[in-house]
């Protein structure tokens, strides 16, 4: 689930760039659709306030309309954990702006709802370096995993072997990986490799 990537919530972001989280939750939106993870688009006050989701983040899934709300936490929509539960999953992930609001408060709902709660750290931004570290110290006490968007991707391939992914994978992180991208960049061109052998 992706939370309110939007321009409002971003302008506010003090925890990371926002060119990063941009490249981050834009890497993470790749990451679902290459490995076909069922993902739920959110706004918040998009027509009043906030704005639409990050244009790179609807381009990865032009066909879904993100679902617009006016709650603070998206658990508290009914249009959203209907969706959620239409998957009948007992993992989910999360990321979203702001860390310390949207993303810690659906966290925490589903984790009282029984789910395995993961949330990308990297693909999400508080207003201040502390906001953020303090929502993501609570969602972890509260028993839920920290990832970054890389080792969200990398699990999803596990083996370099499956190359149903593979080629898929290693575009994402060429476009969005940084010196681990560049790296794969440059042993395909320089040594004809195989990317990640």
């Amino acid at each position: 689930m992706l939370i309110d990537h939007q321009p409002q919530m971003a302008f506010a972001v003090k925890s990371h760039s926002v060119e990063l989280v941009r490249n981050n939750t834009e890497a993470l939106a790749k990451a679902a659709k290459e490995f076909n993870v069922p993902t739920i688009l959110t706004t918040v006050a998009s027509k009043t306030f906030s704005g639409p989701i990050f244009p790179e983040v609807q381009a990865v899934f032009p066909d879904q309309v993100p679902i617009d709300r006016t709650t603070m936490n998206p658990w508290e929509d009914k249009n959203v954990t209907d969706k959620v539960n239409s998957f009948n999953k007992q993992k989910i992930v999360m990321a979203g702006l702001w860390t310390e609001v949207c993303l810690v408060d659906p966290v925490l709902s589903a984790l009282d709802q029984g789910f395995e709660v993961y949330f990308i750290s990297d693909a999400s931004g508080g207003v201040s370096e502390e906001a953020h570290a303090m929502a993501v110290e609570r969602m972890i006490q509260a028993g839920a995993i920290p990832m970054t968007w890389m080792q969200y991707l990398l699990e999803l391939q596990r083996d370099w072997a499956n190359q149903e992914h593979y080629n898929g994978v290693i575009a994402i992180a060429k476009e969005h990986g940084g010196a681990y991208g560049l790296g794969a960049f440059y042993a395909s061109e320089m040594f004809n490799a195989q990317e990640g052998k």
